[in-house]
């Protein structure tokens, strides 16, 4: 038998042992849409049921898509106080998205609004829910303020609760794509002051509401009602002023829009992102 060189010997050892590590499996990188989506909901204020809220949308949208919530809840009741969320100068850190669901429309200190809006300004994605656009009515309110043009709509005020019919103007967006129109139970028509969005905004659906002045006289108001902004030339922001009452909040067909918006403005509006998925609550306040 030929005698075998050293090298040739080492080979034969190892061989056995690089073909065994080779075959161990290696844990793949974790795919895109098993990454929960990191939110923080600020919620609280005036004039809403906030405590049902909070739980009717984030358990909602975590049944719709792969989301991660941290729930920034303010029980005081008034337009006055500031959700503690917001004393941190890093309160959005670690976040890819932050619904705003408040009511806080006498925090007007443009320092305070200033904060709330720079992570914004950076290019973070944020979600506008109904109360929050009558929110932060600092310098410039009524015309023009710092927190309208980061909701992309100027709007001070609503009719009374009446039913609204629905009717999505951009059915091709993806957001609203497949949607169909429909009438919702008792809301609030948020008014849009001057008879447009920014040219940063672009509607996505309008909602009319008949409403009967003193006199009898039915009258129908029509405002845009859901529509997508951009921000500061950097952040995807989606907005509604749908979602005064719980039966709104609740209904599926709202959830899929704002789930649908949440995911548009996070860059992952598509099939795999839209799952089922547990909800995990992290700490909340």
């Amino acid at each position: 038998m030929p005698r075998l060189r050293p090298y040739a010997l080492a080979a034969l050892v190892l061989t056995p042992m690089l073909l065994a590590f080779l075959s161990v499996t290696v844990p793949a990188q974790a795919d895109d849409a098993d990454k929960p989506i990191r939110a923080l909901l600020v919620i609280g204020g005036c004039c809403h049921d906030y405590a049902k809220q909070k739980d009717l949308l984030t358990k909602g949208i975590s049944a719709r898509a792969n989301v991660q919530w941290k729930i920034a809840y303010e029980k005081d009741t008034t337009t006055k106080k500031l959700n503690p969320v917001y004393e941190n100068a890093d309160w959005a850190k670690g976040f890819d998205v932050v619904v705003h669901d408040e009511c806080s429309a006498d925090v007007k200190d443009k320092a305070i609004i200033d904060r709330i809006l720079q992570p914004h300004r950076d290019g973070l994605p944020g979600v506008v829910l109904h109360c929050g656009m009558h929110s932060y009515r600092g310098e410039g309110y009524p015309k023009e303020t710092e927190w309208f043009k980061f909701t992309g709509l100027n709007t001070n005020g609503h009719g009374p609760q009446l039913p609204i019919e629905v009717a999505f103007t951009d059915k091709d967006s993806e957001i609203t794509k497949g949607m169909a129109d429909w009438k919702t139970v008792n809301e609030e028509l948020y008014n849009n002051l001057t008879g447009k969005l920014l040219d940063t905004a672009k509607p996505l659906a309008r909602g009319k509401q008949v409403v009967k002045d003193k006199s009898g006289t039915e009258k129908t108001a029509d405002c845009v009602v859901v529509w997508t902004n951009e921000y500061a030339g950097k952040a995807k922001v989606f907005a509604t002023t749908l979602g005064h009452n719980n039966a709104t909040v609740e209904d599926p067909k709202y959830l899929d829009l704002v789930t649908r918006g949440l995911l548009w403005s996070v860059g992952k509006l598509d099939d795999k992102h839209l799952k089922p998925a547990k909800q995990v609550l992290l700490d909340e306040k």
